[in-house]
């Protein structure tokens, strides 16, 4: 299977050049899951405690729009994740696009940050906590949206339910890197299996973004790493590997315990 990571610009200015690229990439590389940033077809919101419902109703009406172009990419599937507006309540929405199917939704964000830079939980809802696998691609993904990946109860969840690639788009600063690369790779090592992010990139008025996304195997190896000067980055994965992995340890430690009562 092929997969494709990138690091995204978050400047509006940048955006359309920036994805031209990344759909060549895409399909000259034969992508079968190309993995996007989170919410990476809007500049960044929520670098104010006070939300604008303007604002996010226009970063619906932008990411709506670009689901008309994931197929530009040629990819297999497209994960990323939007801003979507339901009865009324705004959440963040993680989602694969499929060729001929269409978007569908995986599960909303549950863990949210509120200070300074990123005040997601004054803007948005967070989720029910349901954290559900996806078939896309001929893989079995779960969702770590950003934040996520530092409750890696979920990871091993994800491990037991057989999923293959973990998949964590994210919006972190440059200074955090390499907590965030410990973070997936850990994720990678209790599920057992691939460890996917993309990240946006750049300036904004919000601060900068680190990139770096990243491709991890289930043993916790770095296997490629975006760049500004590579901001795409597709390889090869087995995705037997990751079903093997289950098998091996620390994967294949009873948990029953757990979910025993006394």
């Amino acid at each position: 299977m092929r997969v494709t990571v990138c690091q995204f610009p978050d400047a509006a200015g940048e955006v359309d050049g920036a994805w031209d690229a990344l759909a060549r990439h895409s399909r000259a590389a034969g992508t079968d899951l190309l993995l996007l940033p989170e919410m990476p077809f809007h500049p960044w919101l929520f670098d104010t405690p006070r939300p604008d419902p303007r604002a996010w109703a226009e970063a619906v009406d932008a990411h709506h729009r670009w689901l008309g172009r994931l197929g530009e990419t040629g990819a297999g599937a497209v994960a990323a994740s939007r801003p979507a507006t339901r009865d009324g309540r705004r959440f963040h929405e993680a989602f694969v696009w499929i060729p001929g199917r269409g978007t569908l939704p995986a599960h909303d964000k549950r863990y949210l940050p509120d200070q300074a830079g990123t005040y997601e939980a004054s803007w948005y809802e967070r989720g029910d906590g349901t954290f559900s696998p996806i078939a896309a691609a001929d893989a079995l993904i779960g969702f770590l949206m950003c934040t996520e990946l530092w409750f890696p109860e979920h990871a091993r969840r994800y491990g037991s339910d057989g999923v293959q690639i973990v998949a964590a788009p994210r919006a972190t600063e440059p200074a955090t890197t390499p907590k965030w690369i410990a973070a997936g790779r850990t994720a990678a090592v209790i599920s057992g299996a691939f460890c996917l992010s993309s990240n946006r990139s750049g300036s904004s008025p919000a601060g900068d973004w680190g990139g770096a996304g990243w491709v991890i195997s289930p043993d916790g190896d770095l296997l490629a790493l975006t760049s500004d000067d590579e901001p795409f980055t597709t390889i090869d994965v087995d995705l037997g590997t990751a079903d093997l992995a289950k098998t091996t340890f620390p994967r294949s430690v009873d948990s029953s315990a757990d979910r025993r009562t006394p």
